[in-house]
């Protein structure tokens, strides 16, 4: 069998060659990871608004980027503002819930915290005066960790099926809040919303499409002089 022989022309060229195969294109590589980074560092500067509630602020039964923490984002973008919207809705929450799983929401500073609670007290008849202890826990929570948070509130009305004294006594408690602990208050949530058939789903609770837009220009104002 004949020996093989090598040119040192051909070793010369097929090194460089073979040095590409085994690294890869390193330039792909470095634009790829610069994307990452800068991609998270976009993200990391935005400041934040989180709606923290219950089914309403969840968007349920439609889809959540029309719901109206979805719309605030959309606005928001449409403006090229520098803030991102947590949404921190949960399907059947009370106040006593959200109190209880606000830690984790609190891990990252949010420059807007809109509180969206109580309809479910309301509608479960628990105490006006525990809904209130529960919201004011929450707001001096938010305060305690994060002073210079902006806190927005959102006062909740509910039908009479418990009586016209608890119905009176529940729709207090959120100016009442709104004034002891100095936040914003949006006088009632789903205004031109609340008991309107087509303006609902079927259950006559929850919002629709068109419902949460309505619900989202009552909210936008309050918003947009705390942005």
């Amino acid at each position: 069998m004949k020996a093989m022989r090598f040119s040192p022309f051909s070793l010369l060229f097929s090194f460089p060659i073979l040095l590409l195969v085994a690294c890869g294109n390193p330039t792909e590589q470095t634009q790829s990871e610069v994307t990452e980074a800068e991609t998270a560092a976009e993200s990391t500067k935005k400041k934040t608004i989180l709606f923290f509630g219950n089914s309403l602020t969840a968007a349920y039964g439609i889809d959540p980027e029309d719901g109206f923490a979805g719309l605030t984002q959309a606005r928001i973008d449409s403006l090229g503002l520098d803030y991102r919207v947590i949404n921190g809705g949960l399907s059947g929450e009370t106040t006593a819930g959200g109190l209880s799983r606000l830690d984790w929401f609190l891990e990252d500073e949010p420059a807007i915290f809109v509180l969206e609670l109580g309809g479910n007290d309301g509608l479960r008849g628990i105490l006006p005066s525990e809904s209130k202890k529960n919201l004011i826990g929450i707001i001096d929570k938010v305060r305690s960790k994060y002073p210079e948070t902006k806190i927005i509130l959102a006062g909740m009305q509910i039908p009479p099926n418990m009586g016209q004294e608890y119905t009176e006594e529940f729709k207090s408690i959120y100016p009442e809040v709104a004034a002891e602990k100095d936040v914003t208050l949006i006088p009632f949530l789903l205004e031109n919303v609340g008991g309107i058939p087509e303006l609902n789903l079927p259950d006559g609770i929850h919002p629709t499409e068109e419902g949460h837009q309505i619900v989202f220009e009552t909210i936008w104002p309050y918003l947009e002089k705390s942005l």
